[in-house]
């Protein structure tokens, strides 16, 4: 009977998961930069100061489009931004 017990638990959390992953899925707009676009970066937590402090730095110059939303970045003044 625990058995019985465990696994209809376990149903019921997968179908939850299942449940909450689409939902998000539907709520996510898809974004694809192209060369020079202007973007945003989320500021690492040791750039964060304090609460008040900006979750996002830039603005940051596209420079080249890697794929699978990956992109080199480089600031206004042309140098290069290191693991972007």
């Amino acid at each position: 009977m625990l058995d019985e017990v465990c696994d209809h638990a376990r149903i019921n959390s997968e179908a939850l998961k299942r449940r909450v992953k689409s939902r998000h899925k539907t709520k996510m707009k898809p974004r694809q930069f192209k060369v020079v676009d202007l973007v945003m970066r989320k500021a690492y937590t040791y750039q964060i100061e304090n609460n008040l402090s900006p979750k996002w730095i830039g603005p940051f110059r596209v420079v080249e489009v890697l794929g699978n939303s990956a992109y080199k970045l480089e600031t206004l003044n042309g140098g290069a931004i290191p693991r972007t």
